[in-house]
């Protein structure tokens, strides 16, 4: 059976490369599953869970905070603002994240602060909507 290349990137360094039979990644449309001989795209990712299969069954997932994803028909590179191993992520690491822009948005001194903030906060709502609802799977 075919394999698709998967790369997943950060700024600082390679988190993953491996064939897969699928990647789904969280795209800012929504999410889209990457096989074999896939349509080429560039998409920007939103934050979510980005999970690998190999066969039938997810190998690895990883909570991503946004970036960039690249498919060709024999690849799919994910370049990652921030992702981490989905088992490595806590609830109360989350609520940290959430609390902590919070109040950023309390302590903003000018406009661009504190639009920064409200950003970061919505990522942090966003990956414990996600945390949340993959981890009962």
């Amino acid at each position: 059976m075919a394999k698709v290349s998967f790369r997943l990137v950060m700024p600082e360094r390679e988190l993953l490369a491996t064939e897969a039979d699928m990647v789904v990644v969280p795209g800012s449309e929504g999410d889209f599953g990457v096989l074999p001989g896939h349509a080429p795209l560039i998409s920007t990712v939103r934050p979510g869970v980005l999970e690998v299969y190999q066969g039938n069954k997810v190998q690895q997932r990883f909570l991503v905070a946004g970036g960039f994803a690249e498919v060709t028909p024999e690849r799919c590179t994910v370049l990652a603002d921030e992702a981490v191993p989905f088992e490595q992520v806590t609830v109360a690491q989350l609520d940290d994240r959430e609390r902590s822009a919070r109040n950023d948005i309390t302590d903003a001194a000018t406009p661009a602060e504190k639009a920064a903030a409200e950003k970061n906060l919505g990522i942090a709502q966003d990956l414990k909507r996600a945390q949340a609802f993959y981890a009962s799977r």
